[in-house]
């Protein structure tokens, strides 16, 4: 079965929501931008909920001089968009998830392949977690404390110990932490 691996930047405070201007795609130093890209070579597939992926359609594929390899990893990776209203997706590579999601999702992780990945989609997300599918979660955390926004796990979500896969610190302050439910 293929790993489902939820991949989000958080601030220090636990919010995934960005609300103010601490994330910036492309102020990536070369280690930071390594890591990801040692991720990416273990997924070859991409899920968002409509609105992450409208936001990063409307982004990466105009980035013409990109030096964080991010638009070529989107360009070529397979991506699905969970989504009741969307037709036409307007992305290489995408297609629609209609129905029950998280039958959907389901039915992917039992298909051959590698990792599957899902980034923002906080809605998406707490369902993902919610039924139990999520195999690691990969935290980029940010050494902001933004005070607001919605945070990765659902209110009133217990989760009673998770096992660290990896750990790594960055020179320009950010972490990166790797779990897995026990």
């Amino acid at each position: 079965m293929r790993t489902l691996a939820i991949t989000q930047n958080i601030t220090l405070d636990g919010s995934i929501e960005m609300l103010g201007d601490w994330f910036d795609p492309a102020d990536q130093d070369a280690e930071l931008t390594a890591e990801v890209h040692s991720q990416d070579v273990n997924a070859d597939a991409l899920v968002l909920g409509r609105q992450t992926f409208e936001d990063m359609r409307g982004y990466w594929p105009q980035q013409t001089d990109d030096q964080t390899g991010v638009t070529d990893y989107l360009n070529r990776v397979r991506k699905y968009v969970v989504s009741s209203t969307m037709d036409d997706p307007e992305w290489a590579g995408t297609e629609v998830l209609r129905g029950d999601p998280l039958e959907r999702i389901r039915a992917l992780k039992e298909a051959e392949g590698k990792d599957i990945v899902v980034t923002g989609s906080i809605t998406l997300c707490h369902g993902l977690i919610e039924a139990g599918l999520v195999d690691e979660y990969r935290l980029f955390v940010y050494p902001v404390v933004q005070g607001r926004g919605r945070r990765l796990f659902p209110d009133g979500y217990e989760v009673p110990r998770l096992r660290r896969l990896a750990a790594k610190s960055f020179a320009n302050g950010l972490t990166y932490a790797a779990y897995a439910p026990s």
